[in-house]
């Protein structure tokens, strides 16, 4: 298949246009130029607030003008993660895409097609004026990945619609009517530099080869966490050996499984072979816990340029403790939608800061507000026990699903319609924005849906292109549905 041959054509040729433009979290200043001038250039009422949302407006077409106003919403940042042996600048450089059978894919990068395939659709609703709807709104919210921040900053009258199309979900044929909430839980660790003794060993002890993924859809599929199984191999390590901890490093985002982490250690010369048979029973060990869901796990240890400095002996183990404590993966599921996890934690990142601090984040769920609270104290409890800084975000709020939703049954129908089978209705784990616009218009009518995406938050991303036809085909029969006001 070649990429001109893609159907629906203009939603491909938008999401190609989009992949030209960088758009990582918190930087999205290009992705809003280019919205703003898609936006003169179709004569759009557009609107763009402090925050750098986005909003464009377009008529009902002859003859629908007395139907509901719907709004197609979208984020326009991208999760920006990358394999360690590719080159990429994500601030400048496109994303390479690339057919691979039924699937689109990146070149050892994110593909972005979580959210850029919503931000396309909508595009491509925009500039074809022979799609019938009604009074339309489309909303690109920025800075959904890292704290859906463009949510929080949306303004009351801002928008104008009475239902939401949320266009982020990844899994063609559900619709999804409720979500998880969320918040971010961090520890600090302040540590002394310490001189490393002469004649010792310096290695670089590295875990990688996982599949990583997103920490709420993916969270219950068992997979390891590269941050807890580097430090199940320290601790064991650092017990045996007068070990010092020169770097750590694991993980990058606080909604991504770690997939990668690695440790620079210093010990006496005398136990370098020993750590390397040592690292080779573990990797053995770990290798067979996780044959089934991690077949590509790769241990590492390598020689490495002798460093001289280290974290002191104390604040060492503290970390180390703290990480091999710190719950990582599903803690309850729900007891009222089956296969539904209500409560998860994600161990997300280990990084060295500047000021001599070690700095653990981590990401709670859950679709009770409760559930969610004791989660976080558990959290924050395992790390003011090992002795560090503690901050809360000041989390997201969930939704709370309405099964008696007016667009959820025109959903369905158009659905079973078209397709001659029921779409599946669901709430999901992962966060989406629909709680927060909920707190600013509370009388939205809201469904999520999607193509089908896999691997999201990791490069092995990848889209289904068969299910952005149906995805497509879906979204502008309910368009053509929506009842009037």
């Amino acid at each position: 298949m070649e990429k001109k041959d893609l159907q629906p054509a203009g939603v491909f040729r938008y999401f190609e246009e989009i992949c030209q433009v960088p758009r990582p979290s918190k930087k999205e200043g290009k992705i809003i130029a280019y919205l703003q001038a898609f936006g003169e250039k179709h004569q759009l009422e557009t609107h763009t607030d402090e925050a750098g949302n986005v909003l464009m407006r377009k008529p009902a077409t002859p003859g629908m003008e007395q139907c509901k106003t719907v709004a197609l919403q979208a984020h326009v940042d991208m999760v920006c993660e990358k394999n360690n042996d590719v080159q990429h600048d994500f601030l400048a450089d496109p994303i390479q895409t690339e057919i691979d059978g039924e699937w689109m894919k990146a070149k050892g990068t994110t593909l972005g097609a979580d959210n850029g395939i919503g931000v396309a659709a909508a595009l491509a609703i925009l500039a074809d004026d022979a799609i019938e709807h009604g009074p339309l709104e489309c909303l690109f919210t920025v800075d959904e990945e890292t704290g859906l921040t463009g949510a929080f900053a949306l303004k009351e009258g801002f928008m104008k619609a009475d239902i939401l199309l949320n266009l982020d979900s990844e899994d063609e044929g559900e619709l999804f009517i409720g979500c998880a909430g969320g918040v971010d839980s961090v520890g600090e660790f302040t540590y002394k530099e310490v001189d490393v003794p002469e004649g010792y060993f310096y290695a670089k002890v590295q875990v990688k080869g996982l599949k990583g993924g997103h920490s709420g859809s993916d969270i219950n599929l068992g997979r390891a966490n590269a941050n807890k199984l580097l430090n199940r191999f320290l601790t064991q390590a650092f017990r045996r050996h007068d070990l010092y901890l020169c770097e750590i490093d694991g993980g990058n985002l606080r909604n991504a499984i770690p997939r990668e982490a690695y440790a620079v250690i210093a010990l006496p010369e005398a136990d370098k072979h020993a750590i390397r048979t040592e690292l080779n029973v573990f990797a053995a060990e770990a290798e067979a816990e996780y044959a089934v869901v991690e077949p590509d796990m790769q241990f590492v240890l390598e020689s490495e340029t002798p460093r001289g400095k280290a974290i002191d002996k104390e604040t060492t183990w503290h970390v180390l403790q703290a990480l091999y404590a710190l719950p990582h993966g599903v803690q309850a599921m729900s007891q009222d939608i089956p296969g539904l996890v209500e409560t998860s934690t994600n161990l997300a990142s280990v990084k060295m800061k500047p000021g001599c601090i070690v700095r653990i984040e981590t990401s709670q769920r859950s679709s009770i507000a409760s559930a969610k609270e004791d989660i976080a104290t558990t959290v924050r409890t395992v790390l003011d026990m090992a002795g560090a800084a503690v901050s809360h975000s000041d989390g997201y709020p969930g939704w709370k699903p309405n099964p008696h939703s007016q667009i959820l049954e025109i959903a369905t129908e158009s659905y079973r319609r078209l397709f001659d089978t029921e779409a599946k209705v669901k709430a999901i784990h992962a966060g989406l924005e629909c709680g927060l616009f909920l707190d600013k218009y509370p009388s939205l009518d809201m469904i999520s849906f999607g193509p089908t995406l896999q691997g999201v938050h990791s490069p092995d991303e990848r889209m289904n292109i068969p299910s952005v036809a149906r995805f497509w085909q879906h979204l502008l029969d309910i368009l053509k549905h929506i009842p009037q006001k």
